[in-house]
C-alpha cells in the first residue's frame, strides 16, 4: 500500500463576489505591500482593475506554461518592490508561478533543486511570502493545490510539491470566470475531470480525497456543457469552478498517466494548453488502465451520468469521454495541434520521470509511454 498523506490547508472563500474580500484578508494578516503576479491576458480582460488594492509592484509576464525565467523574473520584481506578500490572479499558469515565486524569493537557488523528482520535497520550508490566489479558470485548481509545474526546458517540466507551495488563501469567484470563451472554458472544464479521474484511480490510501475526487467529477460531467454553452450561466460556474477546486484538493493522493504524457509536450516551446492535452490522452490512458480499476470505473462512469444496467468497461467510458470532448470543439489527436511524429521520440523517457507516473494504477514501460504517444498522435 502506498502511504497516504490526508491534509487540507487552505482557508478558501467562495462565493460570487468574494473577490471584494481580498482587502480583508491582507489587513488580518497586516500585509501592506503585495506584489500581483498575472499575465498580459488577464490586464487586457480587465480583470485587474477588479481587485480592490494598490499593489506595490505588478509582474504580468507570465507565460502559458510558466518557464523558470518568469519565475525569476517574477522573484526580481518582489525584491525591487519590497514586498511583503504575494496575489496571484489568473489560471493556473500564473498562480504556479506565484508559488514559484514565493519559494525562490526566501529559498536559496537554483529552483530545479525543490523539484520533487530532484528530492525538493524536504528542502522547502514555511519561510516563505503568504500567496493568496484568485484563479479567473476552472480546471487547474492551483488555488488550492500543492504543486507549482514550471517548465525548466524542452520537454522538461518539474513539478515543485510540498505542503508549504499550498497558497495561504483561495479566492474563489466563479464571476471572474464570466469572460472566459467556450473553447477555454471546455478545455480548463477537461483539466477537472482529469484531475478527479486520475486521483480518484490513484492506488495511494486516501478515501477523503476519493470522495471529492468523484464529486467533482460529477459536477463537472454535469455542469460543463452548459458553462460551454452559455458562459454568463452563473450557477454553471460556480459549479465548475468548485469541480476545479476539488479535483485538487484530490490530487494529493496522486495523479498518473495523463499528466505524465501530458507534462512534456506542455515544456514544448510552442505553449500547448495542459487542459487540452489531457483531454486528448484521457480515454488512452482509461483504456490501458481498465483492467487495474474496473470497479472504480464503473462509479466514474455512475457519476458522469452514463445510464446503463450493465457494468460499463474502460474502453466504453473512454469513447464517452471522447464523444464528450469533441462535443465542445476540442482537437482529439496531437496531430490536430500540430504536433509532428519526430517530436514524440525524445518524450517517453521524459513521461517516465514523471512525478505523477508511480501513482498511476497500472505499472508503466517506456514502451506503454511509446505506445501511449503513437496512439494519441
Amino acid at each position: 500500500m502506498l502511504l497516504p498523506t490526508i491534509s487540507y490547508l487552505t482557508e478558501i472563500h467562495f462565493a460570487v463576489g468574494s473577490v471584494r474580500l481580498l482587502a480583508e484578508v491582507l489587513a488580518e494578516r497586516r500585509l501592506t505591500r503585495p506584489l500581483l503576479v498575472t499575465d498580459s491576458g488577464i490586464v487586457a480582460a480587465g480583470l485587474t482593475s477588479q481587485l480592490p488594492v494598490e499593489f506595490s509592484g505588478v509582474f504580468a509576464g507570465v507565460q502559458t506554461n510558466p518557464t523558470l525565467q518568469n519565475v525569476e523574473a517574477g522573484v526580481t520584481a518582489f525584491r525591487d518592490s519590497g514586498c511583503d506578500s504575494i496575489v496571484a490572479l489568473g489560471g493556473g499558469s500564473p498562480i504556479d508561478c506565484a508559488k514559484a515565486v514565493a519559494i525562490l524569493a526566501t529559498h536559496e537557488p537554483p529552483l530545479e533543486q525543490y523539484a520533487l523528482i530532484r528530492g525538493g520535497l524536504s528542502r522547502i520550508t514555511a519561510n516563505k511570502p503568504p500567496v493568496i490566489a484568485i484563479p479567473t479558470t476552472s480546471g487547474t485548481g492551483s488555488e488550492v493545490g500543492r504543486a507549482s509545474l514550471i517548465t525548466f526546458d524542452e520537454t522538461t517540466k518539474l513539478a515543485i510539491v510540498g505542503k508549504h507551495v499550498i497558497p495561504d488563501v483561495a479566492i474563489c469567484d466563479p464571476a471572474l470566470t464570466i469572460g472566459l470563451p467556450p473553447l477555454l472554458t471546455a478545455a480548463t472544464g477537461m483539466d477537472a475531470i482529469s484531475h478527479c479521474v486520475e486521483t480518484f484511480c490513484s492506488p495511494r490510501f486516501n478515501p477523503v480525497a476519493e470522495a471529492i475526487a468523484l464529486d467533482g467529477l460529477g459536477r463537472a460531467c454535469r455542469w460543463l456543457p452548459t458553462a460551454v454553452d452559455d458562459g454568463t450561466n452563473l450557477e454553471a460556474r460556480s459549479e465548475l469552478m468548485m469541480a476545479s477546486m476539488e479535483g485538487a484538493l484530490a490530487f494529493q493522493k496522486g495523479l498518473g498517466l495523463i499528466h505524465s504524457l501530458s507534462h512534456p509536450l506542455g515544456a514544448l516551446p510552442r505553449g500547448l494548453h495542459h487542459g487540452t492535452l489531457n483531454s486528448i490522452f484521457l480515454p488512452h490512458v482509461l483504456r490501458f488502465n481498465q483492467q487495474a480499476c474496473a470497479e472504480k470505473i464503473d462509479r466514474m462512469a455512475a457519476v458522469a451520468g452514463i445510464g446503463t444496467a450493465t457494468s460499463v468497461s474502460g474502453a466504453e467510458l473512454a469513447q464517452w469521454f471522447t464523444t464528450f470532448a469533441a462535443a465542445f470543439g476540442l482537437p482529439g489527436r496531437l496531430s490536430e495541434l500540430g504536433i509532428l511524429p519526430n517530436e514524440l521520440d525524445l518524450l517517453p523517457e521524459a513521461a517516465m520521470q514523471d512525478h505523477s507516473t508511480p501513482t498511476n494504477p497500472r505499472s508503466v514501460t517506456f514502451e506503454d509511454c511509446a505506445a501511449l504517444y503513437s496512439a494519441a498522435w
